[in-house]
C-alpha cells in the first residue's frame, strides 16, 4: 500500500513537472513565424497608424516579423470577424477600438463576434480625445465662432465623419444636441477619405482623431479649434476643451487596443502584454505618440478587458442618446 501511494506520488509530480516545463518551452519558443496584425481600417487613419508602430516595434523586439495587414470594411467589423475565426496560437493579433468593440455592438444589436468573449484583451495601447479641425477658409477658430456660424447659418455647415456610428459622428451629434445647432452630416469610408475631403474643403469640419490629423494640421492645411474631453490633452496643452465653451456633456476619448483570438495559451498573452508594455515605454515611441496627440496607455490584459465593458455601456448610451441608426 505504501508502495503504491509513493508511485502515485511520484506519478502527480512527474506530471506537473512535465506540465511546467511544456509551458515554458512554449513561452520560450514563441514566436516561431511571423505573426500577422490585422488592422480593420485602410490606411491614412489612426488605427493604421498605430498598428503599423506595433508592427515595427513589436517585430524588433519578438525578433521575428510581424506584418500589417489592411482588412478594412464594414466600420471594422471584417477585420475583427477574421481575426475571431483565425487559429488561437498566437499568430493573428488585431487592433481594437471604440468602433469595433463597443459603438457597433450598440448600433447592430448583434455582431458576428463576442466583443468580449472573442477576444484575450492583451493592453490598450493608446488614448486620445478627438479634435475639432476645420478647413482653414471656415471662419472659426474657437467653439463660440463655430456655433454662432452654425446658427446663423443652419444646415449650411456639413461636417465629416469616418462612417454612420462612428466616435467622430456620435460627438458630433452629442455636439448639435448640447449647442442646439443643425450641420449636416457626411460620412466617408474611414478616417483617411474624411481628413482629405477636409482638407480639399468638400467638408466644414470633422471630430477626429490628432494622430490622424497632426500633419494636416503642421502643415498649416486644417486648424485645430478645440478637444471633446473633460480637461485638456497633456500632449496638446494650449488646445482648450469643448467643455471650457460650455458643453461639459460632449466628452470623447478615442482609444487602441491588442487583442488575440479567444482560447490563446496565457503564456503568449503575458508575453505579447510584457512586450507590448516594453515598447510603449520607449522614449522614441512615447515622443511619437505623444506629438500625434496621443497619449501611451498601457494595461494589463485584466484591466483592458474590464475597460472594454465599460465602454460598450458607455456607448450603447450615447447611441440611444443621439438616436443614430444605421441606414
Amino acid at each position: 500500500m505504501i508502495i503504491r501511494e509513493w508511485l502515485s506520488i511520484q506519478l502527480v509530480i512527474s506530471i506537473a513537472a512535465g506540465v511546467v516545463f511544456a509551458v515554458a518551452a512554449h513561452a520560450q519558443t514563441y514566436p516561431a513565424k511571423p505573426i500577422r496584425l490585422i488592422i480593420p481600417f485602410p490606411p491614412g487613419g489612426a488605427t493604421d497608424a498605430l498598428g503599423r508602430t506595433v508592427v515595427q516595434k513589436l517585430g524588433e523586439s519578438l525578433r521575428q516579423q510581424v506584418i500589417a495587414d489592411n482588412r478594412p470594411g464594414a466600420s471594422g467589423i471584417l477585420g475583427m470577424e477574421l481575426a475571431a475565426k483565425a487559429p488561437a496560437d498566437g499568430y493573428t493579433l488585431v487592433v481594437g477600438q471604440a468602433s469595433n468593440l463597443a459603438i457597433n455592438l450598440a448600433l447592430m444589436g448583434k455582431l458576428p463576434y463576442d466583443p468580449v468573449a472573442a477576444f484575450s484583451p492583451i493592453t490598450l495601447i493608446a488614448t486620445t480625445p478627438n479634435v475639432l479641425v476645420v478647413h482653414p477658409s471656415l471662419p472659426v477658430r474657437s467653439i463660440k465662432d463655430l456655433v454662432a456660424l452654425a446658427k446663423a447659418k443652419p444646415g449650411k455647415i456639413n461636417y465629416a465623419s469616418s462612417g454612420i456610428g462612428s466616435p467622430g459622428h456620435l460627438v458630433t451629434e452629442r455636439f448639435k444636441i448640447a449647442a442646439k445647432i443643425d450641420m449636416v452630416h457626411i460620412p466617408y469610408k474611414g478616417a483617411g477619405p474624411a481628413l482629405t475631403d477636409v482638407v480639399a474643403g468638400h467638408a466644414d469640419i470633422y471630430f477626429t482623431s490628432p494622430i490622424s490629423a497632426q500633419p494636416f494640421v503642421k502643415s498649416g492645411r486644417l486648424r485645430v479649434v478645440a478637444v471633446a474631453s473633460a480637461k485638456r490633452s497633456a500632449s496638446m496643452p494650449d488646445v482648450p476643451t469643448v467643455a471650457e465653451a460650455g458643453y461639459p456633456e460632449v466628452d470623447s476619448t478615442s482609444w487602441w487596443g491588442l487583442l488575440a483570438p479567444a482560447g490563446v495559451p496565457k503564456d503568449i498573452i503575458d508575453r505579447l502584454n510584457a512586450e507590448t508594455l516594453k515598447l510603449l515605454n520607449q522614449t522614441d515611441v512615447k515622443q511619437r505618440l505623444m506629438s500625434e496627440g496621443a497619449d501611451p496607455a498601457p494595461t494589463t490584459p485584466e484591466q483592458f478587458a474590464l475597460f472594454i465593458k465599460n465602454e460598450i455601456v458607455k456607448w450603447a448610451s450615447l447611441v440611444k442618446l443621439t438616436g443614430v441608426k444605421l441606414e
